[in-house]
């Protein structure tokens, strides 16, 4: 966005200055570089265009209808359980993690620049790939279908801004990484603090935090809790209701 005010005020600035000014040489000049600038938005804007273009492919008809399996397995749900737990107790002993859960969209890219495991998801392995000063720690983990897929994985750091806004300046790279994961991909980011052993998650440009181990489950499990009749199109509004529905019953 400011960026795009600061190219628009160039150009009213260059107009009002070539109408109340004669400048000939000056007003050729302008006329001539503004085609140009057509073909250099799509340069800068690339990482804007590339996330809004994704965003519009997995809102595509194909993808709104798809059908979701009828229930939750078991392997799904032990999945979270260990992610649960290993987030619980490195938040316990304040060591830095970052987890990444993919949904739908794949997540190739990022595990190609780690290092690949394909591992069952346990809470020991976690715990050990996060360990201080161990060869994996540094990075996120990649989980799909039920996999620790790769560990030392580099991701998008996000570039909103919402983070250098907050009042308190705890949060650093790994949550920048989780915020710009879930605004490039659909995937779920749990994120632990390293300098305070707050738990966060984000999702969809969104960060929860100051998770404890029963919310954080929940939350995990009404995000991968699929419908049974409804298309994907209504997922949002169904999470939401899952997860209001957990709030009072606790």
């Amino acid at each position: 966005m400011v960026l795009i005010r600061g190219a628009i005020f160039f150009v009213i600035l260059l107009t009002i200055l070539t109408r109340i000014i004669s400048l000939p040489a000056f007003s050729w000049l302008v006329k001539n570089i503004t085609p140009a600038l057509l073909f250099a938005i799509p340069v800068v804007f690339a990482p804007e265009i590339r996330r809004g273009l994704e965003k519009l492919g997995r809102a595509a008809p194909g993808h709104w209808f798809s059908r979701q399996p009828a229930a939750m397995d078991m392997a799904n749900q032990q999945t979270v359980h260990a992610v649960v737990t290993a987030a619980t107790r490195l938040s316990a002993r304040q060591h830095g993690a970052l987890i990444v859960m993919q949904r739908r969209q794949s997540l190739e890219e990022y595990v190609n620049t780690g290092v690949r495991l394909n591992a069952k998801v346990t809470a020991e392995l976690l715990l050990q790939i996060f360990y201080p000063n161990t060869p994996l720690h540094d990075g996120a983990v990649i989980i799909a279908e039920n996999l620790i897929l790769a560990g030392s994985c580099v991701m998008p750091l996000s570039a909103s801004g919402i983070l250098t806004k907050s009042v308190e300046r705890q949060m650093g790279l790994r949550h920048r990484a989780a915020l710009g994961t879930s605004e490039a991909t659909d995937a779920i980011t749990v994120v632990v603090s390293e300098q305070t052993g707050s738990i966060s998650i984000a999702h969809n440009g969104r960060m929860i935090r100051r998770l404890d181990s029963e919310r954080l489950e929940n939350i995990l499990l009404a995000f991968y809790e699929p419908a049974e009749t409804k298309s994907s199109l209504f997922e949002p509004l169904e999470f939401f209701k899952r997860l209001f529905a957990r709030g009072r019953e606790e």
